[in-house]
């Protein structure tokens, strides 16, 4: 059963949570869709494997239209140095690359943040263009930070009272050993 709807020009657009079933498609979509974008290394559909075997895939959402999977968001528990509790970070997402472009994406955005305030999270994080994700009220804030990457694309919402200050870690399958 699908979490949201969303009937677009093209046809509709069904965002539902992952099955069991959805693993093998998940990996293929994530390869195509950062396949040619320049900041990518490669990893991302690892990157989802690994936190869907390790049981910190805490969020895992599909966009689905007539039957297939063309958008994928992937929301995993971060860690901050403060000691705050209850912060996520949103990513990898993907979505096919014949279909970028049509407002799958910011769906899949819409629709973790909703899952993640249902849950009466604290936050969520991540690491993006800044132009793209303040439309979600993302933005970066000076106290919160991911090392090595320039502070203006790592973002934060506030889902909570306040914003934690000190340094994010990421789960150890965004860290990937070769």
């Amino acid at each position: 059963m699908g979490i949201a709807r969303r009937k677009g020009l093209a046809m509709t657009t069904t965002i539902r949570h992952e099955a069991p079933t959805d693993a093998d498609a998940i990996h293929g979509l994530t390869t195509a869709a950062f396949l040619d974008a320049p900041h990518s290394d490669g990893t991302e559909p690892f990157i989802v494997d690994a936190l869907r075997a390790a049981g910190a895939l805490d969020i895992s959402l599909v966009a689905e239209q007539a039957g297939e999977i063309v958008g994928h968001v992937a929301v995993s528990p971060v860690t901050v140095s403060d000691g705050s509790c209850g912060w996520y970070g949103l990513g990898p997402i993907s979505v096919h690359p014949e279909r970028q472009g049509q407002g799958i994406g910011s769906e899949l955005v819409r629709t973790a943040l909703r899952c993640l305030q249902e849950r009466s999270a604290a936050g969520c994080v991540l690491l993006g263009e800044p132009a793209y994700y303040a439309r979600f009220g993302f933005r970066p804030e000076p106290g919160l930070t991911l090392p090595d990457v320039p502070p203006a694309y790592f973002q934060a919402l506030a889902l909570g009272a306040s914003v934690p200050h000190g340094v994010v870690s990421y789960h150890e399958a965004f860290h990937p050993r070769g």
